[in-house]
């Protein structure tokens, strides 16, 4: 089964955030879930100011700069894993980086 790791944080506290050892620390974790054969994906993403949301009212295109919620963290990047169950999966997002100064939401991928 393919889970989703949806890393979320609050883009506000990015200057208490000591990227050097972030990025170590994703890195590190990266390999992990490579060396364990469950990757399948997954990116960093720019901050939630460059994203453009787009819905559908009434047969009207709309389009507005940033996302659509306001909430208190934004979705900063994702993996995708392949896990035996969610259970695996709950153990690689507590071991992601990002559960030490964000949340990760675990999600199972649609099969198709």
């Amino acid at each position: 089964m393919q889970y989703v790791m949806l890393i979320y944080r609050d883009e506000s506290k990015d200057g208490e955030i000591d990227w050097d050892e972030l990025g170590r620390d994703y890195d590190a974790y990266a390999a992990a879930v490579v060396q364990a054969g469950v990757m399948r994906g997954g990116q960093k993403l720019q901050p939630s100011v460059t994203a453009t949301t787009v819905a559908i009212r009434g047969g009207e295109r709309l389009v507005t700069d940033g996302p659509f919620a306001e909430v208190r963290e934004q979705l900063g990047g994702f993996f995708v894993l392949e896990c035996e169950d969610l259970d695996e999966a709950l153990e690689w997002a507590a071991r992601c980086p990002g559960a030490s100064h964000g949340t990760v939401e675990v999600r199972p991928v649609m099969p198709t």
